[in-house]
């Protein structure tokens, strides 16, 4: 904690004795209102990351300041970059870095626990974050554990394996709450590892399924690889928390892309079911239905960005939509209590494709593959969106995505008729970072601000006080308003935003969050 303005000091004292009575046992995120409370990684469970909270709005943004920052800090291995949306649940913030959890109070940043795992292994780029049921704390860890938090005294419960750190499987996923369901999965993509997602029992930690994202021997979907070899070895990882319809029963999340990276020579066809967006019972693990927004992945594209949950009017007929702006510069609207696909159009800079199949996914173009003498491509490897949260507002009807235009050249280095693990990879080229907001109807491109350079991405957050709050490309957080693109704040931070931000409103004081870096920022009107 680095700053405490005097006036919160009295709200300080008055924070820790309201959480010392609050009846701990009984306290379940509230899905329904984000007013008090931020209690799953997107918010809710719909991906929108939209607060109908409006106290700071168009006209009282202005006055905006810093009401307390919290920097944290580790003895032990795992990085300090806060990617981690934070969770705010009965004034309590939890939030991670790869073998790390803080419970900070909310209205102040003063730390009530700090938990270190020792890790044994695994990889330590970024941690998206915890769940909260009850009175525990999920999280994570690099070397592919769950465990489970005390969430009053900041101590283990118990700890379960989900992967093995020996075959480059790591933890970095938002464990997301379904029901009586831990939903966790799993990064990495250096060794020819199959992806999957679990379900774990949240008293226990006991595996109820695991999914994973290749066909069965045998299933039609089979034939999109060539071999059941190369199928079992093929990736697919599961690197963002999904998104939930309670009525449809149906949990949605993207998955990574197919293995060798880049050399897609030796697995010919779509290679189903990376780089696709996936439907799944969460009390069964059965798949329900799939979308493929990258067919043969050879740029690792992925398509595991937020699949953002619309319930809109299209042609007349109320809608359950599904929103994807895929890293491969494609914009995808899908019925999502069936799959179908309603719109394929591009939001950003792309030649890799040879129009669209019948049922809307793009045909990849042989030539814009990684070639031995290289191929120019857009998007390069970053892609035109990555898993920097998006955000939709309902009142705007717009989606908003950090865009990079950006090109490169793609390279085959591995050209054995085998190849393995990362065979290629991309170097150089132009780029332009944007912020864009996208008619989620259309596709259509409704405003654009343009960064001065490219840099850093951010997530984003929208508010019913029709402003938009996300990082540029070098060290502040700035508030747009979210109808027409006008920047009407911003604050300098230690670094570019690396989190998306939250709000929620607290003693009927409305709070902005937002990390950069090691640090988190806490601003509040005055």
């Amino acid at each position: 904690m680095r700053l405490l303005p005097a006036l919160l000091f009295s709200v300080f004292f008055s924070a820790v004795s309201l959480y010392a009575e609050a009846p701990i046992e009984a306290a379940k995120p509230d899905l329904a209102h984000l007013t008090d409370s931020w209690p799953t990684y997107n918010g809710d469970y719909s991906g929108r990351r939209f607060s109908p909270l409006k106290k700071i709005n168009t006209a009282t943004v202005k006055q905006l300041s810093l009401a307390w920052s919290f920097r944290v800090e580790t003895n032990t291995a795992g990085g300090r970059r806060i990617s981690a949306t934070p969770l705010e649940v009965d004034g309590v913030l939890y939030f991670t870095v790869p073998s790390h959890v803080w419970a900070v109070d909310a209205r102040t940043g003063h730390k009530l626990w700090q938990f270190d795992w020792a890790s044994k292994g695994g990889e330590s780029i970024g941690n998206r974050g915890a769940a909260v049921l009850g009175n525990t704390v999920y999280f994570e860890t690099e070397d592919c554990n769950l465990v489970a938090i005390d969430r009053e005294t900041g101590k283990e419960k118990w700890h379960v394996s989900i992967g093995n750190p020996d075959q480059f499987y790591f933890g970095s996923v938002a464990p997301v709450i379904v029901k009586n369901h831990v939903m966790v999965g799993v990064s990495g993509d250096d060794f020819d590892i199959p992806g999957y997602i679990e379900a774990h029992d949240p008293e226990t930690g006991a595996l109820q399924w695991r999914w994973y994202t290749h066909p069965n021997p045998g299933d039609p979907e089979a034939k999109t690889w060539p071999n059941d070899e190369a199928m079992l070895h093929g990736g697919g990882m599961t690197w963002v928390a999904g998104t939930y319809d309670p009525e449809l029963n149906l949990y949605y999340f993207g998955t990574g892309n197919a293995q060798p990276v880049i050399n897609g020579r030796a697995r010919p066809g779509a290679n189903l079911y990376t780089s696709t967006i996936c439907a799944l019972n969460p009390d069964t693990g059965k798949l329900v239905w799939y979308f493929q927004p990258n067919p043969h992945d050879t740029h690792d594209w992925d398509a595991v960005q937020t699949p953002v949950l619309i319930d809109g009017i299209v042609d007349g007929h109320k809608r359950k939509l599904l929103a994807q702006a895929s890293r491969n510069g494609w914009y995808f609207l899908l019925d999502r209590t069936n799959g179908k696909n309603l719109l394929s159009t591009p939001f950003a800079k792309q030649n890799w494709t040879l129009g669209v199949d019948a049922k809307g996914s793009p045909i990849p173009n042989p030539a814009k593959m990684a070639q031995l003498n290289g191929a120019l491509v857009a998007p390069n490897q970053a892609g035109a969106a990555n898993w920097y949260p998006p955000s939709f507002s309902p009142e705007t009807g717009l989606f908003y995505v950090p865009a990079y235009d950006a090109y490169s050249v793609y390279y085959i280095y591995d050209n054995n008729k085998k190849p393995e693990g990362w065979a290629g990879n991309d170097r150089g080229g132009w780029s332009r970072a944007s912020l864009r907001a996208i008619d989620y109807k259309t596709g259509k491109v409704r405003w654009n601000h343009q960064w001065p350079s490219p840099g850093g991405r951010s997530g984003i957050l929208t508010t019913a006080g029709n402003l938009l709050f996300t990082g540029d490309t070098t060290s502040n957080l700035v508030a747009f308003n979210a109808t027409n693109g006008e920047i009407l704040w911003h604050a300098g931070l230690t670094g570019i935003v690396s989190n998306g931000p939250i709000t929620y409103e607290l003693d009927g004081l409305q709070y902005v969050v937002a990390a950069a870096g090691d640090t988190l920022y806490a601003f509040a009107l005055r």
